[in-house]
């Protein structure tokens, strides 16, 4: 799932980036209000983490915006103010929850894991592939009973092909929602991945279809 941070202050963005990677999320930064519309009329996204005091167009306008065009983008919106008034003119702009600074890094995660939930369909909270248990919010992987340990970006890549079963998704479609927009990943790297989710699951579970992409499939 790929994530937009909306932040100024490079320090903070760069460690939500880095955390928000960790859990194997695909994140993009950006550091004003022009730049997070152009990259949300460029890309869908699972969630905007949005700051409010942001140089030339401020978090609330940016919101605005985003809903007046009929973008329906879940947003966490962060401010360093305090106070009632500025929550309830965070959440009349259209954003869906509000986190003031300083915030704890796990409540900021368990609310932008909720916005992600309530932004998308009912999933369930366990994905199943045959004798493959994917539990999204322990994110554990299991095969038989038997837990496979995965990397953040292999739990991210069987998660967005579990949500596909019986559906062949292309590497460029896989390269466009788990990686970022300045990274460099190329296919190989979706190979790669790939490869190594066979090795830990079963070559059966992951098929590759010639010239299309993969296909999860029990």
């Amino acid at each position: 799932m790929r994530i937009l941070v909306v932040e100024d202050e490079k320090r903070l963005a760069a460690a939500l980036k880095a955390g928000l990677t960790a859990e194997g999320y695909a994140v993009d930064v950006v550091h004003n209000g022009r730049d997070a519309l152009w990259f949300v009329s460029e890309h869908r996204y699972a969630a905007m983490i949005l700051d409010i005091m942001l140089p030339g167009l401020n978090g609330y306008r940016v919101c605005a915006q985003l809903r007046a065009s009929g973008d329906d983008t879940p947003v966490l919106m962060l401010t360093a103010k305090d106070g009632e008034h500025d929550e309830i003119e965070a959440l009349d702009t259209g954003a869906d929850d509000f986190l003031a600074k300083p915030f704890s890094y796990p409540v900021l995660l368990s609310r932008l894991r909720a916005l992600i939930r309530r932004g998308g369909s009912s999933e369930a909270s366990v994905l199943t592939l045959g004798p493959v248990h994917l539990d999204l919010s322990a994110r554990r992987c299991s095969r038989d009973g038997v837990e496979v340990p995965l990397t953040s970006k292999e739990f991210a890549l069987l998660a967005y092909l579990l949500r596909r079963p019986g559906t062949v998704v292309s590497k460029a479609e896989l390269l466009e929602n788990l990686w970022d927009f300045a990274s460099t990943a190329t296919a190989n790297v979706v190979e790669v991945h790939v490869s190594a989710l066979r090795r830990k699951l079963g070559l059966e579970l992951i098929r590759t279809v010639r010239g299309a992409g993969y296909l999860a499939d029990a």
